[in-house]
C-alpha cells in the first residue's frame, strides 16, 4: 500500500515521526508492556498520567509531554512496590556517571561507573 494511495495524500503531520526521542517510544512501550502484565489498569495509567500533565510547572503548550509520561511511569512503580523512588534515583546517578566515565563514541556500559562495587 502506497502513501498515498488513490491519489489522497496523508493528512497533514502524519509523515512526522510520533516520538521525538528514542527513550519516548521505549517509555511508551515498557509501559504497555507493565499493562498487559497486569501491574496497573489504564485507569490508573490515566490518572497518574493526568496529575502529572495537570501539574504545577508542567508545559501548558504539552512540549514536556513525554517527561509527564515519564514521571508517572516512575510514580506508579514506586506506589506499586515495583520500583521504589531511590533505587530510581540511585540507578539513573549511576547511569549518568557511567556516561561520563565512557569514552566518546564506546557504548555506555553501567560498568562503566567509577562508583560501581567491583
Amino acid at each position: 500500500m502506497s502513501r498515498h494511495e488513490k491519489g489522497r495524500p496523508l493528512p497533514s503531520g502524519m509523515d512526522e515521526p510520533v516520538f521525538a526521542e528514542p527513550w519516548q517510544a521505549e517509555a511508551f512501550a515498557l509501559t504497555v508492556a507493565l499493562h498487559e502484565k497486569g501491574l496497573f489498569s489504564w485507569n490508573e495509567w490515566a490518572q497518574m498520567l493526568s496529575a502529572e500533565v495537570k501539574a504545577p510547572g508542567a508545559a501548558q503548550d504539552g512540549s514536556d509531554y513525554y517527561d509527564c509520561w515519564l514521571r508517572a511511569l516512575e510514580k506508579l512503580l514506586a506506589a506499586k512496590g515495583v520500583a521504589p523512588r531511590h533505587d530510581v534515583d540511585d540507578l539513573a546517578a549511576a547511569w549518568q556517571r557511567a556516561a561520563h566515565a565512557t569514552p566518546h563514541g564506546k557504548p555506555i556500559l553501567l560498568e562503566n561507573d567509577p562508583q560501581r562495587a567491583r
